[in-house]
């Protein structure tokens, strides 16, 4: 059986969501040194010796220029002592992509996972963002824990006053949504979406949604285009007030104001990745799951 991790090493722009998980898991967090060539080359040094098991900590959104520190990392972890390295990785990107949807396009969904699937034994992170693929996998003997958000969020809703309702925006949203109002103990309701281009959406909702206040979840929000097409269609069911939650604050340039418009009166995301909405830490469900032995699936 694995050895249990008993160090967390993270990368500069994921100390504060490092040490928070840290503190949950009882480990020591040690900070990765990076820094640039004038070439733009990256030097990444970890604090050596380490220990035999270890988790390396990053928030992969904006990820282009992040990857190959998060690669480089792991080999210096490895050359330094690491027999087993595993990442932490709150919001996966290039999940959308999972298929060549016109002719010439990579499949980057495979490339990414393959990529990181290569450096790091096993691979935690929370809600991606999945489409056509059943499972996440990684290849090889990476392992996959995808892990959930809705313990937190259910909390953040049970503290919302008034008669609510979750709103989940579509079908797919149906089984997600519902794991989190069981939890809530909240009544929830699920639209239909009519996609009419890549920022363009129409949702439909029941003839009668009765609240006094809506939540709508969403395990992403990056034009906004849904939520905002959401919160118009419950003004027009009569509900006055409407609120978001959020696992992945994306938030392309303009979602913000898009969201404003519809009359969403408030938007709170976990801080999987860093924005001015994060209202929900989880930093009590990777504690736990950065301490679990094994339960985690053979990519």
């Amino acid at each position: 059986m694995p050895a249990r991790p008993s160090e967390i090493h993270y990368l500069p722009d994921t100390a504060d969501f490092a040490r928070r998980v840290a503190r949950k898991a009882g480990l020591p967090a040690r900070a990765v040194a990076t820094r640039r060539f004038p070439d733009r080359e990256s030097l990444v040094q970890v604090a050596a010796p380490v220990a035999r098991s270890v988790v390396l900590t990053a928030q992969l959104h904006d990820p282009d220029p992040k990857l190959i520190r998060v690669l480089l990392a792991a080999d210096a972890l490895r050359r330094n002592g690491a027999e087993r390295v595993r990442l932490l990785v709150p919001y996966l990107p290039y999940m959308r992509q999972d298929a060549a949807f016109e002719p010439g396009q990579a499949v980057a969904q495979r490339v990414f996972t393959r990529t990181l699937g290569r450096s790091f034994d096993e691979i935690i992170t929370l809600e991606p963002h999945l489409h056509r693929a059943r499972s996440l996998t990684f290849g090889g003997r990476c392992r996959a824990r995808t892990l959930s958000a809705a313990p937190v969020l259910a909390e953040w809703c049970r503290r919302r006053r008034g008669r609510v309702v979750l709103v989940g925006p579509d079908e797919e949203s149906r089984r997600w949504v519902r794991a989190v109002a069981r939890r809530a103990s909240l009544a929830f309701v699920v639209g239909r979406k009519i996609r009419l281009g890549d920022r363009r959406v129409r949702i439909e909702f029941p003839e009668t949604v009765q609240a006094d206040r809506a939540i709508l979840l969403d395990d992403i929000a990056s034009s906004g285009a849904t939520l905002a097409a959401a919160a118009r269609a419950l003004h027009r069911r009569g509900i006055d007030h409407v609120e978001a939650a959020v696992v992945h604050a994306i938030f392309a340039p303009g979602a913000s104001r898009r969201i404003r418009a519809a009359g969403i009166e408030r938007i709170a995301s976990c801080d999987t990745v860093p924005h001015v909405s994060n209202a929900i830490r989880t930093a009590g469900i990777f504690g736990p799951a950065v301490l679990a032995r094994g339960g985690a699936r053979r990519g």
